[in-house]
């Protein structure tokens, strides 16, 4: 009996582990990620869209509704979650704490650089956002840099908040432990 392409050695529809890859695992660190879920408070959320079903809004949403302050930044938007949006990341005539990115990896330098620019503490990529060379600007220039997770996830799982998604378990690992 052959197996289907989906079921190729027993694995049902595989993902590729980007997170093994050692320039993404390095900006994974959970110690960075407490601090800045627990310390920075202002996100600027890059490419945050007012259409519910995008999950840039979901993420936004989550955030807010847990005390976190969000900054819309879409020149296709005027407002989202009941925020004035910004064109870009130095429009905004306040601080910025993170800056949260739902852009494609090729968009992140010119991102991180304007975070740099504005003084932000640190340079957040979401799922499948992977840009080494975004992630070394930031660094470089002393930001805290997590790749390739999200902020709302992580939240949930190093603050308790797990119970949205249906669990009560504390902090949760996303990683298959080898013996």
């Amino acid at each position: 009996m052959t197996q289907s392409p989906a079921n190729v050695d027993g694995l049902v529809c595989a993902l590729p582990d980007r997170s093994a890859r050692d320039d993404v695992k390095q900006f994974q660190d959970p110690l960075v990620i407490r601090r800045i879920l627990q310390s920075m408070r202002t996100v600027a959320i890059v490419g945050l869209s007012s259409n519910v079903l995008r999950p840039s809004n979901f993420v936004g949403y989550y955030l807010q509704r847990h005390g976190y302050r969000i900054v819309p930044v879409n020149p296709n938007e005027r407002e989202a979650l009941g925020e004035v949006a910004y064109p870009s990341l130095s429009d905004i005539p306040f601080p910025v704490d993170v800056v949260d990115v739902f852009r494609a990896p090729q968009f992140v330098p010119p991102i991180a650089e304007e975070a740099v620019q504005i003084g932000a503490k640190a340079l957040w990529l979401q799922f499948g956002v992977i840009s080494p060379e975004g992630a070394r600007i930031a660094q470089q220039a002393g930001l805290d840099v997590v790749v390739d997770r999200c902020m709302k996830v992580e939240h949930a799982r190093h603050m308790g908040r797990m119970h949205w998604l249906g669990f009560n378990t504390g902090v949760v690992i996303a990683q298959r432990q080898t013996p």
